[in-house]
């Protein structure tokens, strides 16, 4: 849990990663309202904006001042590894969860992923390959692609595992803050680097089928995105050599 003075834990912390969110971001907002308040579960909502050039700090900040359930994260530096490293430093629930701004799952499938946790899984990865998952409006080539990078990461990195890069995810509070205390990567393969970690840490990780319906306009650059996460898979083999992970 964050170990700031003071602070009360909680049931469920959800992080939001957000760089120029400024489109999607208040529909992510509305959606995780209506969801929480069909929730008794004592929830914050930490939206980590960085180095964003639009108004989504403004929006975050705004969705705090209007909703105590929210709070607006500020960093100046770019990357999704690093703004999901300080919003899970910062988080106080007993059960953290990642969501990408798109809502990419709808947002009622969080349950999902918390239930995986109540069973007893330290991580739980939304999954849109396994048996039950449903796949909706992709284009066949990003499949593709998506599928040759999973098949690089299970020989590199790690095995086993059909999806590592759906950006829903759940982890036991005190796994997230080890994980995370450990990650290093900034860019897209975080979240190899983490699943990595956990693997080597004898944590439990289960994949939930989810529903996931493919948005148009995905910050994702498939070609340019791919090679940079290539080099970042090789530098998550030279920092475990190195002893970085611990």
């Amino acid at each position: 849990m964050s170990e700031e003075a003071g602070a009360a834990p909680l049931d469920l912390s959800i992080i939001i990663p957000a760089f120029n969110e400024e489109t999607r971001l208040p529909r992510a907002i509305a959606g995780l309202r209506a969801y929480l308040d069909t929730s008794a579960a004592q929830t914050e909502v930490v939206i980590a904006e960085n180095g964003s050039i639009d108004s989504t700090l403004q929006i975050a900040r705004q969705a705090a001042e209007e909703d105590s359930r929210f709070q607006a994260l500020h960093l100046s530096e770019r990357g999704k590894g690093r703004a999901l490293r300080e919003g899970v430093r910062t988080s106080r629930g007993q059960v953290v969860v990642l969501c990408d701004a798109d809502f990419s799952m709808p947002v009622d499938e969080i349950s999902l992923l918390l239930r995986a946790v109540d069973a007893g899984a330290d991580v739980a990865i939304g999954s849109r390959e396994t048996p039950g998952a449903h796949r909706i409006g992709e284009p066949a080539h990003r499949h593709l692609m998506g599928r040759v990078f999973n098949w690089l990461v299970r020989v590199i990195a790690v095995p086993g595992i059909a999806d590592t890069q759906c950006g829903f995810k759940a982890f036991r509070g005190t796994a997230a803050h080890d994980l995370f205390r450990r990650q290093r990567i900034d860019g897209w393969a975080f979240d190899v680097e983490v699943l990595f970690i956990a693997g080597r840490e004898g944590y439990t990780i289960r994949e939930v089928p989810i529903t996931w319906r493919y948005d148009p306009s995905s910050r994702v650059r498939p070609v340019r995105d791919t090679i940079a996460m290539m080099r970042e898979l090789l530098t998550i083999r030279w920092n475990a050599m190195r002893g970085m992970y611990g």
